[in-house]
């Protein structure tokens, strides 16, 4: 009896540990946009497939917000989540998070979790994002850049800002993603 009492004891000690493990992408907590409530990301989105968009307020691609909006609709409650991140790392974000969260809420009906706005590339990005950009091989080389992370904590797939939401690759990559 007391060898079952073991086992069951170091089996569920273990499941512990795998539960307690957080993919190294999901390992910071950040501030949500025009906000003081921070997320912890690991306890927020561990297990879920995640896409990271730098976006941008002043943008040609701006208008992706719908398309973004529309994803994320469809597909959160398979486990997809969008987290966008402001970014004036080429100059076309608003200075103002008040005006970044109207536009994003009222302008384009966002819901998906909007943060702070942070450095996406070069010396001063953000730590998520130079570990995005080491994991992927590639920093974001302009707003509406996309990185696709499976459940498991891997990037997948980077995509440029000419990748429309709607693209038939994209949306089968998500759909893959999801799926493992």
């Amino acid at each position: 009896m007391k060898k079952v009492i073991s086992l069951v004891l170091m089996m569920a000690s273990s499941q512990i540990a795998l539960a307690a493990e957080c993919p190294d992408l999901l390992k910071f907590a950040k501030r949500k946009l025009n906000s003081q409530e921070v997320v912890n990301m690991c306890d927020a989105y561990k297990g879920k497939t995640v896409l990271f968009v730098n976006t941008a307020s002043k943008c040609g691609f701006t208008p992706q917000f719908e398309g973004l909006e529309a994803l994320y609709s469809q597909y959160k409650d398979q486990g997809f989540v969008i987290l966008g991140f402001p970014s004036n790392d080429f100059n076309q974000e608003f200075g103002d998070e008040e005006k970044t969260a109207e536009l994003c809420e009222l302008t384009y009906g966002v819901k998906f979790p909007m943060f702070e706005s942070i450095s996406v590339r070069g010396e001063s990005a953000d730590p998520l994002y130079a570990m995005l950009a080491e994991k992927a091989g590639t920093a974001p080389k302009w707003n509406f850049y996309k990185y696709l992370m499976d459940k498991n904590g891997n990037v997948v797939e980077s995509y440029s800002a000419f990748t429309k939401p709607d693209n038939e690759e994209f949306v089968a990559d998500i759909k893959s993603a999801l799926a493992l």
